[in-house]
């Protein structure tokens, strides 16, 4: 620490080419501390302990559907107070690009689904129109639709009666209470099962998941592997888990989170590796004199070493602190803007392990090149201009 002083002189010797160098450092981990937070969010949510609720698919893949009669064995399990089901219809308005969830549901979803708000009167009209439709809040603003309207929904998996027409009665709109997830939860629509079941051509007796509420979260992991010995060696086990672990796996159907987050990160540090390397060359080179200067006044070889590698790793640690520290005041306001589909709780401790690993490891690989020449300079031939 004596030589810190002296050590801060040198990393700002050029102060232009250290704040755009602390720059790319900053972006770069700003970039690594929000990716990796989401990769984090979605990697996790193994265990179900402590759940409120359940979610029941199949064990092979989100896209394979299951017998609507597990309701009534999975409803006979100790410690289940209620199950609903859905089933994913992927319906298109006017536009692909207008892509929101939609899918059918069960005459008790909102007993299960008791965060959604939705009028009694709506509810009522919901039952008693066959071909009616839940939207939510957000959607119905989005669209301008209002209770009464008509959505001419095109079906893209289940078409109906040799059409891909599915039109739908607006009959109530909901609202959630998470005012946080609001943005998630109120863009969804929802349709009568027993009406897709009726009417599309494909498929019968068949749904996407169940929705299991448990009568006490403590029993979630029991009620859980009960739940799944219910179809064990069957043609469609399942595979019981929590709603976030449920919709990461949704969104691993489009993309692998964990690949993408690699690339884009190792392409990345890949360039910052030859900026920082640059940088750090080209600092010792114009500094030759005074390192001779340095062991002519008595420094050692190895001592001149290794302030050139704590300037290399000081300066990745500086930029990156930063930029981790910013990741963190970042990812609470996107996680609130995305309605809960981004992680909104900061950067999570793995995260920052990680990102401390990278800053010294990237340190030392840019400045063992530049302080190994530091160590073998010749007093003589570097003050003579050799």
């Amino acid at each position: 620490m004596k030589y810190f002083s002296l050590v801060w002189a040198q990393l700002f010797r050029s102060k232009t080419r250290t704040a755009l160098t602390l720059l790319s450092v900053v972006a770069a981990f700003l970039l690594f501390g929000m990716l990796d937070s989401v990769r984090v969010a979605f990697s996790s949510g193994g265990s179900v302990d402590g759940a409120n609720r359940l979610v029941v698919a199949s064990r092979l893949s989100i896209t394979q559907s299951l017998p609507v009669s597990l309701q009534s064995q999975i409803r006979n399990v100790a410690g289940v107070r209620d199950v609903t089901y859905a089933m994913w219809f992927g319906g298109i308005y006017r536009d692909p690009k207008d892509f929101f969830p939609n899918f059918s549901v069960a005459p008790n979803f909102f007993d299960v689904y008791t965060n959604y708000e939705l009028p009694a009167n709506q509810r009522k009209a919901f039952a008693d129109n066959q071909t009616g439709a839940i939207v939510g809040e957000s959607l119905a603003r989005k669209f301008g639709w209002k209770v009464g309207d008509t959505i001419p929904l095109q079906a893209t998996i289940f078409p109906r009666g040799g059409s891909n027409d599915w039109p739908l009665q607006v009959s109530g709109i909901f609202r959630s209470r998470d005012r946080a997830a609001a943005a998630n939860e109120e863009n969804q629509l929802m349709m009568h099962w027993k009406y897709f079941d009726e009417s599309n051509d494909y498929i019968k007796s068949q749904v996407s998941w169940f929705t299991v509420k448990l009568a006490n979260p403590d029993n979630a992991s029991r009620v859980a592997n009960a739940i799944d010995a219910l179809s064990a060696n069957s043609d469609h086990e399942t595979k019981s888990q929590t709603e976030s672990a449920f919709q990461q796996a949704f969104v691993k159907q489009f993309a692998d989170i964990g690949l993408i987050v690699t690339a884009i990160m190792g392409a990345v540090f890949f360039t910052l590796l030859l900026l920082t390397g640059n940088t750090m060359a080209q600092a010792v080179r114009e500094r030759i004199p005074e390192l001779a200067t340095l062991k002519t006044l008595g420094f050692q070889d190895r001592t001149v070493l290794m302030l050139v590698m704590i300037e290399s790793v000081l300066l990745i640690v500086l930029g990156g602190l930063i930029g981790m520290g910013l990741a963190s005041a970042v990812m609470p306001i996107l996680g609130k803007a995305s309605g809960g589909m981004l992680p909104g709780g900061g950067v999570p401790a793995q995260t920052w392990l990680i990102g401390l690993g990278l800053m010294v490891v990237i340190g030392v690989v840019v400045g063992v090149l530049p302080a190994l020449r530091a160590r073998r300079l010749k007093i003589v031939d570097a003050l003579a201009g050799r």
